[in-house]
Formats: structure tokens, C-alpha cells, sequence
């Protein structure tokens, strides 16, 4: 079931008007929170269990999952397990009657931006599903750059990855030209080549570039050096 604000925030994100998950097996409750959503200028969609709610038509909106803890079938806790598969993960705000210190530790180590107790207050509502989007925009921006170096990276030949791997380890072009048994203006052309497609300007973007790239880089940089140490047997 939807419902839609009847205008949308200021602070609309890329892909439209930020929407919230309620997911609870009361309706009373439902209707009352999505009517102080709505006050709020949120979209706001409902479900009564986390069956229905894994069935819904997906949306690129940004948005967060409001979900109870306790209810029939899958619970709270086993649909924010679901959640945290996905490629684009939603941030989990908890709002439940029966929450104890068992499930709250469970849910926050699990990444929950809040664990709230019924009944709660409007504005510690609106806050916590603040944060929720906040948390969500920051992760959207991270695979974002991550998505970006990525195919900057992969549009690098093997011999420029080779030349990235020994330029952010600290070497100077002699030494890498040494390494690789190439002479110093080839590695000159080579990274030249390698500043241009990833769009840096300096060894200290590179080394940023790295960290973003993360297990991708990791991963190539070592098949890179046993296919050199296996040319060299």
C-alpha cells in the first residue's frame, strides 16, 4: 500500500523524493505514522509483514526501512538481514514494542541507524529517519566513486596497472624501468598514460585512488606480480 506526500521535500534527492518503508503488522499503527510522514512532506509506503515488503516493486528513490520487531513470519531482525544483501542496502531504522538489549546490540552491530521504542515521539521519529537518509546518501555517494575509479582503473592495459602498482608503492621511474626491464621512457609514456585515464595529477591522487579501489586493486596488482615472476622463470 502507498501513500504519497501531497508535496514533495525541498531536498529531493537524484532519483525523487526520498521514501519511507513502514513495515509492521498493525494497521492502526501504519496509518498513524504514515499520516506523520506525510505531515513531514515524505513519500511514505506500508507493509504489513516482511513478505510483502521484499515482494514490492523496487524504486530508484533514496529512502530508508522503518520496521517493527516482532511480527508474523520473518521479523525485523531477519528482514534487515535480507536488506544488508542487496547491492543498494536501505538504512533500517527500528521502531518496536518489544525490543530488549539483546535485539537492540543484534540490530545496531548490524548497521540499524536506530532502535526506538513504542510509542515515540514525532520528532525523535523525523530525527532518526533524518539520519536514516543522511546514512544512505553518504553510501550512495561511496559506490558511487568506488563505480567511477573502478572503470577508470579497468580501462588501464596490464603493463599500466603493472607501472600503477610500483608508481604508488614509492618507486621513481628508474627504479620501476629496472623492475619491469623496460627503459625509463617507455615507463615515462606509461604513466603519463596511466595519470591521464584515471585522472590525476599527482603520485598522492593516485595513492587516494588506491584506497577507493580497494580489494579490486589488491586483487589485479598481485595476479599482475606473479605474471611477471612467472615470465621471468
Amino acid at each position: 500500500m502507498t501513500d504519497q506526500a501531497a508535496t514533495p521535500r525541498s531536498e529531493t534527492q537524484r532519483h525523487g523524493t526520498p521514501i519511507i518503508y513502514l513495515v509492521d503488522d498493525d494497521p492502526s499503527f501504519l496509518r498513524a505514522l504514515s499520516r506523520r510522514l506525510r505531515a513531514a512532506d515524505y513519500q511514505v509506503e506500508t507493509f504489513g509483514s516482511a513478505e510483502e515488503f521484499l515482494t514490492r516493486r523496487r524504486s530508484d528513490a533514496a529512502g530508508c526501512a522503518v520496521l517493527d520487531l516482532q511480527m508474523p513470519g520473518p521479523g525485523g531482525l531477519e528482514l534487515q538481514e535480507a536488506l544488508d544483501q542487496a547491492e543498494e542496502p536501505l538504512p533500517v531504522v527500528f521502531l518496536t514494542a518489544h525490543g530488549d538489549i539483546s535485539s537492540s546490540v543484534h540490530a545496531m552491530k548490524r548497521g540499524a541507524v536506530d532502535f526506538l521504542t513504542k510509542p515515540v515521539r514525532g520528532d525523535e521519529l523525523l530525527d532518526a529517519v533524518q539520519r536514516a537518509l543522511g546514512w544512505g546518501a553518504a553510501t550512495r555517494e561511496t559506490q558511487r566513486q568506488k563505480r567511477e575509479w573502478g572503470a577508470r582503473y579497468e580501462s588501464l592495459t596490464p603493463r599500466e596497472r603493472e607501472v600503477f602498482a610500483l608508481v604508488v608503492s614509492g618507486l621513481l621511474n628508474k627504479q620501476i624501468s629496472d623492475v619491469l626491464g623496460a627503459s625509463e621512457r617507455t615507463v615515462k609514456a606509461h604513466r603519463a598514460q596511466i595519470m591521464h585515464k584515471m585522472g590525476v595529477q599527482s603520485p598522492a591522487e593516485l595513492g587516494r585512488a588506491v584506497e577507493w579501489l580497494g580489494e579490486i586493486f589488491q586483487a589485479t596488482s598481485a595476479a599482475d606480480i606473479a605474471r611477471r615472476e612467472n615470465a621471468r622463470g
